[in-house]
């Protein structure tokens, strides 16, 4: 397939959130780095981004990036009630059969937080698509989690992760003690022009080929198709791949890329 054709090891644009083609854009550096000292410090950070920009991707690098130290669970569906919520926090801590009374439930997370932190090691809890969290119920039990403490530290960090629309719910008043327990914020962007063609080429070479194998123009009609967000982009470059490979082509150019703009609209 295309692959051999371009000299390619692998798949280039896959959608899988590996870290290892993370483009760090000026934003993702920051976003990352922010996230680290967040969870240095055992705070509560927020992460935003459209759908798309690398933060679940990011959130894995995270994890590879501070080391075993820190134990990282991820609560990929929210939609939860405040107590399912904490018997799934309560299993990533390695609670055997949660219960299902609360009282017991908190207590049995109380003794896995101290059981880690007598071995070494920082819970670190993400909470991805963090706008689809149904009631404010939920925060609420995020933000006790902050509540488990000794006098210098606390004994857990959590991550909040969601699209845009994530920072409006929050801004309404109701959600004013969550607010104020956010010690870090930040919004990630979408890629600019020069970007986007860094990024062509930086997943490109981390697939095993040569950069440049997208044209000046080419990078600028993806780029315009896809607003930079990155996972439009592998879905525009993945498709020109395609293309050029069946009209033999050695390099993508924009009338490629125009070709795949109409597949995506069609």
């Amino acid at each position: 397939m295309y692959k051999e054709f371009y000299g390619l090891a692998e798949k280039p644009f896959s959608k899988t959130p590996d870290p290892r083609f993370l483009y760090m854009s000026s934003g993702h550096q920051e976003a990352l780095a922010r996230l680290e000292y967040a969870v240095e410090e055992s705070e509560i950070a927020l992460l935003t981004g459209d759908i798309g920009c690398g933060k679940t991707t990011i959130s894995r690098a995270l994890m590879d990036r501070m080391g075993d130290r820190y134990h990282f669970l991820f609560v990929f569906n929210p939609r939860l009630t405040a107590d399912e919520l904490l018997r799934v926090i309560a299993s990533g801590l390695q609670v055997e059969s949660p219960s299902l009374q609360k009282d017991l439930l908190l207590q049995e997370i109380t003794g896995a937080l101290y059981r880690m932190h007598g071995e070494g090691r920082i819970p670190v809890v993400v909470i991805d698509e963090a706008q689809l969290i149904p009631d404010r119920e939920l925060f609420d039990e995020l933000r006790l989690l902050t509540n488990f403490q000794l006098d210098d530290m606390n004994l857990v960090s959590v991550i909040v992760m969601g699209q845009p629309e994530l920072r409006g719910m929050l801004a309404s008043p109701v959600y004013e003690p969550f607010r104020q327990r956010i010690s870090l914020n930040f919004h990630l962007a979408p890629l600019g022009l020069e970007e986007t063609l860094e990024y062509l080429d930086f997943r490109i070479v981390a697939a095993g080929g040569e950069p440049g194998l997208f044209s000046p123009d080419a990078v600028q009609r993806i780029y315009e198709l896809s607003g930079g967000v990155p996972r439009r982009i592998n879905a525009v470059a993945t498709n020109a791949l395609l293309i050029g490979f069946g009209r033999d082509a050695s390099w993508i150019d924009a009338s490629i890329v125009e070709e795949t703009a109409a597949e995506l609209l069609s």
